[in-house]
């Protein structure tokens, strides 16, 4: 058996350890026994930021947006279709900008959306604009180092 990996949970933001090779299976978490993933971007804030990005050991695609910006709107369902294709493989989610500015700032996003690749909690590829659905997908798994 390989050493498990960590991922955690989107409801309650707890790390759960899982076996690489039932990492397909998806997983419950241990403590609020919700679905570990659930083809739904995960929604960040300023809470819980800092722990995705560095307790989570699958590749995490952070869409950094706001409320007000159209290209974000356009972008988003396109976003949500990559989370139902790519997950568990990789962990999309949103950071609202607008709300957490803070963290935007110390991130440097300058335009949105910003998409920001994050392995081990380093950011390790960068994108801003919006991107079209096959594109997108494209970009994602080429930055996230998924297989084809």
């Amino acid at each position: 058996m390989s050493q498990p990996i960590q991922i955690v949970c989107p409801k309650c933001s707890t790390p759960n350890r899982v076996p690489k090779e039932r990492l397909a299976e998806g997983g419950i978490c241990g403590k609020c026994r919700n679905k570990l993933f659930n083809g739904q971007p995960v929604e960040l804030n300023a809470g819980n930021f800092k722990r995705f990005l560095s307790q989570t050991d699958v590749p995490v695609i952070v869409d950094f947006w706001a409320p007000w910006c159209g290209p974000c709107k356009a972008m988003a369902p396109a976003f949500t279709e990559a989370a139902r294709e790519l997950e568990p493989n990789v962990r999309l989610a949103k950071l609202d900008t607008q709300k957490y500015q803070q963290i935007a700032a110390q991130l440097n996003i300058r335009s949105i959306p910003t998409l920001i690749v994050f392995n081990n909690g380093r950011e390790t590829g960068r994108t801003s604009g919006a991107l079209p659905p096959a594109q997108l997908k494209k970009w994602i798994k080429t930055a996230a180092k998924l297989r084809k």
